[in-house]
């Protein structure tokens, strides 16, 4: 979270094992409002993709998505990783995340 409260990013949701029941979760998944945020000031591996994320996972441990970039869900179906998050992925029912509110101290 520091790294893109550096950049101006004030959302935050989390996803993946990290907000289920499993005592000892795997790893987390989270996608971040861009509103705000300063490129410049963006550590570039939020915007690195490649390899599954490996670069992403190799320094913070998870995966992270710009919110409002789309995903195919369907060969014809597209959702924001935001709307991706909150759908189970196994009934395609709602589902809970973990919204965090960052604000930037100056």
């Amino acid at each position: 979270m520091a790294a893109l409260t550096i950049a101006g990013c004030e959302s935050l949701y989390l996803d993946g094992s990290f907000v289920t029941a499993k005592e000892l979760p795997r790893d987390y998944d989270a996608c971040w409002d861009a509103t705000g945020v300063v490129v410049a000031k963006l550590d570039p591996v939020f915007q690195e993709f490649a390899n599954k994320r490996a670069a992403q996972k190799a320094k913070y441990f998870g995966e992270f998505f710009p919110s409002h970039n789309l995903t195919r869900v369907t060969p014809r179906s597209f959702r924001t990783f935001l709307e991706f998050f909150q759908t189970d992925r196994d009934t395609g029912d709602a589902k809970g995340i973990i919204g965090i509110h960052i604000k930037a101290t100056p």
